[in-house]
């Protein structure tokens, strides 16, 4: 699993301009399914994401995580982060998950996260969404597993 972490002061995902999630405070996450990827993927990156310590503490310094401060999360699939563009200028998706199984690990992360009690948000699985954000910091994670 791949994921790009945002911290943002909001976000929002629009399909066919209607808004089917929106956050304040907290993370948009922008998640992608391997070929590979299984169940133990998804407790380790939910549990990475939710505690990542990124927000910044009493001093200033990132010491505090979504789940310290009980900020929201917005999840987005995006299959993309799974391109491989090493050959010609055509990314390959191959190394990008099936979609039943995407949908599965998709589905079990969003669930997941909720269980730290957070307020989550997502996008639609295999729509075209439109993604806005306002980037607090900004402050950008790749994180893999």
């Amino acid at each position: 699993m791949r994921a790009v972490v945002q911290r943002v002061s909001s976000a929002e995902v629009k399909v066919e301009g209607e808004v089917i999630g929106k956050i304040n405070q907290g993370l948009l996450v922008f998640l992608g399914i391997g070929v590979d990827d299984q169940e133990k993927d998804v407790e380790y990156l939910a549990k990475k994401i939710v505690k990542l310590r990124i927000f910044a503490d009493q001093d200033g310094k990132m010491n505090l995580s979504l789940e310290d401060l009980q900020r929201e999360l917005l999840v987005v699939s995006q299959f993309t982060l799974y391109a491989d563009c090493h050959k010609g200028h055509r990314p390959s998706f191959s190394q990008a998950a099936p979609k039943d199984l995407a949908l599965k690990l998709y589905e079990k992360f969003i669930n997941k996260v909720k269980e730290y009690g957070l307020r989550v948000a997502a996008g639609k699985f295999q729509a075209l969404m439109e993604v806005s954000a306002t980037n607090d910091g900004p402050i950008t994670i790749l994180l893999e597993t």
